[in-house]
């Protein structure tokens, strides 16, 4: 039987207000355990909440950002459950009256069109403290600072259909609240963390089948390891004659599983009820306006301007996009070097490729904007070549410095001396008979392809240092001067 994917996403925003949703202590990350949570954090008796009107600020501009219905009126819940990190007994969320209602973004498949996913609702909700599990010789630590740090919590409609998706979905989230700045979108410290709801029916089938929930992923790539890898189970369980349990599980990426954690909750094992100490939130037009007015470029339309303002093709655009860090930069580039397609190469080439292989955020990057332009300006001016240039990339990125002392201290500046590339190229010609003999016997179509391998043994005898231009130039007189007349 051929089956259908259906996911839906919960992905849980951590705004970056100075303080929490209903105190005035710091949200700040990575104090000492304990020491940022307040007596009303802790709901200690007489303590009363104050809302944080820049959290709703920005679940607004969450809201507008992602086409969707703003609540006018939104009401504060009590969620109702026992857990060693929620110190309350219960959790200050909305549920019946949300800030932001139905809205939409549009995602690209990977047949290459686009797919809209439906956003059911966004709501405002305070964090829950963390349970810490090491080095504490068997026994489980509770860190309260994260308790009360407020959140915008985004429930997708199921209409994703495939781990591809799913994940490409969650990029997007995550370009709109960093393009916003009303998070940091590191995931590694929690500030974005998603829950997979996953269910699998027979293709064709307009029945959604039993669901489970991946609790708490905190990586894109870990979004789509776990959707593939609970589907895989969903498929072998069902074939297998047994039957998919709703259910809570988690995703070890070690072992790449799945594994049970709870079975599911229903609303109503909550008991949910309006907070008696919180008034419903009431806003106006005139309030959702102001905040219209201060939303900046987004992810859709910024990459719309690269492509028609630096020619980029949609994809190096969409690329660049993903991340409003990574657009900043490059935009940074592009100011300083005057050359918009040469700062995409190296943007999404050499210096993805040095973040990636040490899992870094591209604001984390040893190498600046200003420093990584002057490197560019050094290629476009001929003083050094594109190999050579990613040697002195490789001394900026572990040594820093800027790329004209490197290059000066080095000795690494191209040669343009003709006499000298012409006698490194009468040195390669005398030296690679048979090749020369191959190229004179060649069809004339196919000589171009066949100076490849001259320019490669011109290019390793200067050490990389001769302009490639006037090597080839040089190459094709000579080579073809051979040729009987």
């Amino acid at each position: 039987m051929e089956w259908e994917t259906v996911i839906g996403l919960e992905i849980h925003v951590q705004l970056s207000t100075q303080t929490k949703i209903f105190s005035g202590a710091s949200t700040a990350f990575g104090a000492e355990p304990n020491t940022q949570a307040c007596a009303v954090d802790l709901a200690l008796p007489g303590t009363l909440p104050v809302f944080n009107e820049n959290a709703l600020r920005m679940a607004v501009m969450f809201g507008l950002a992602v086409n969707a219905e703003i609540g006018k009126r939104s009401v504060f819940e009590r969620k109702n459950y026992f857990y060693p990190d929620l110190p309350k007994g219960y959790q200050t969320t909305q549920l019946a009256e949300p800030i932001v209602g139905p809205g939409y973004i549009d995602i690209e498949t990977e047949e290459g069109g686009t797919r809209r996913v439906r956003i059911h609702h966004a709501h405002l909700e305070e964090d829950a403290g963390k349970s810490l599990h090491e080095d504490f010789h068997g026994m489980t630590g509770i860190d309260l600072n994260r308790a009360g740090t407020p959140l915008v919590e985004i429930v997708s409609e199921p209409d994703m259909r495939s781990a591809k998706e799913a994940a490409a979905y969650a990029r997007k989230i995550h370009a709109i609240v960093t393009t916003l700045g009303i998070c940091d979108g590191n995931m590694a410290e929690g500030s974005m963390r998603c829950d997979c709801n996953v269910s699998i029916r027979p293709k064709g089938s307009e029945t959604l089948g039993t669901r489970t929930e991946l609790k708490n992923i905190n990586s894109f790539r870990f979004i789509e390891r776990a959707i593939e890898t609970e589907v895989a189970r969903q498929i072998d369980l069902i074939e297998d004659g047994g039957r998919v349990v709703q259910e809570t599980r988690l995703y070890d990426p070690d072992r790449n599983q799945t594994r049970s954690m709870r079975s599911k909750e229903e609303a109503n094992d909550y008991r949910y009820f309006p907070c008696p100490d919180l008034l419903p939130v009431v806003i106006d037009e005139t309030y959702i306006e102001q905040i219209r007015q201060t939303l900046p470029e987004l992810p859709d339309a910024r990459k719309a301007r690269f492509i028609t303002e630096y020619q980029l093709s949609e994809y190096d655009a969409g690329v660049l996009c993903a991340d409003s860090a990574q657009a900043d930069y490059y935009e940074a580039l592009v100011k300083q070097t005057g050359d918009a397609k040469l700062a995409a190469n190296w943007v999404m080439g050499e210096l993805a490729k040095n973040l990636n292989q040490q899992d870094l955020d591209i604001r984390q990057s040893p190498v600046s904007a200003t420093q990584l332009a002057g490197l560019l300006v050094r290629i476009k001016d001929e003083t050094i070549t594109g190999k050579i240039a990613k040697q002195v990339f490789e001394i900026l990125w572990s040594e820093g410095g800027n790329a004209d002392a490197i290059i000066d201290a080095k000795g690494l500046k191209q040669v343009t001396d003709t006499g000298a590339i012409e006698a490194a190229v009468d040195q390669v010609i005398a030296q690679c008979t048979p090749q020369v003999e191959q190229y004179l016997a060649a069809e004339p179509d196919k000589r171009g392809k066949m100076l490849g391998f001259f320019m490669g043994q011109v290019m390793k005898l200067s050490q990389g240092k001769a302009n490639p231009g006037q090597v080839q130039g040089l190459l094709k007189t000579k080579l073809d001067a051979l040729l009987p007349k």
